[in-house]
């Protein structure tokens, strides 16, 4: 019974933290106030989706993942800028770095899914709403893992509106650019959120929501 108060209460939470018609509310769980999260995941996601500005035309020189911005992502996730290395992970650490959000260094997209998911496919259903700043990953299974990281800026019915890099206009996971993309919601199979990172809540959020949802 516990157990299931306590589900309960996450959800509740995390409704009133998402849905417009609820005001000012500080869940007995947690006593974090919703509307202050709300706002503030608000102001950071829009900091992030201003540092992406910079990522705008970005196209490798050569077409063997190269350009100098590339190369400073690469060498933040601690790889050399000149190993021709895909960049799909390596953008988004730069990217949440430039705009303070602390997220993975990492240029491996399952390093992003390790901590922060808010949603994985075989938990089912999802009982929020997706909101701009969270990262996608598309599994591939001739990979056996996931192999393509989105940032999410939208969406409509069926689909997400995405930010990606090394990718082209065909949607390939080893393209040569940085673009906007839709992305059908079946393809993406995990969602994870850096623009929470609150000491205390990001660690009730991980852990209860995953328990809710499951």
């Amino acid at each position: 019974m516990e157990r299931l108060t306590k589900q309960l209460q996450i959800f509740v939470l995390l409704v009133a933290a998402y849905h417009p018609v609820f005001g000012a509310y500080t869940d007995s769980v947690s006593n974090v106030n919703t509307v202050y999260i709300t706002a503030l995941r608000q102001c950071i996601s829009t900091n992030l989706l201003t540092s992406t500005k910079r990522w705008e035309g970005i196209q490798e020189i050569t077409g063997n993942n190269d350009h100098p911005l590339i190369t400073t992502a690469m060498k933040l996730c601690g790889l050399p800028g000149d190993k021709g290395y895909p960049w799909c992970a390596a953008c988004m650490a730069e990217i949440h770095d430039n705009a303070n959000i602390p997220a993975p260094h990492s240029s491996r997209v399952v390093n992003w899914f390790k901590q922060n998911v808010v949603w994985k496919r075989e938990w089912g259903e999802k009982y929020f709403t997706v909101q701009p700043g969270m990262v996608g990953a598309i599994y591939y299974n001739r990979l056996g893992r996931y192999g393509h990281i989105v940032l999410i800026i939208g969406e409509d019915n069926n689909n997400y509106y995405t930010l990606e890099g090394n990718t082209n206009s065909a949607g390939s996971r080893e393209g040569q650019g940085f673009y906007k993309k839709i992305r059908s919601k079946k393809s993406i199979a995990a969602i994870a959120d850096y623009c929470l990172n609150g000491k205390n809540f990001i660690k009730q959020y991980n852990n209860l929501l995953q328990k809710t949802m499951r």
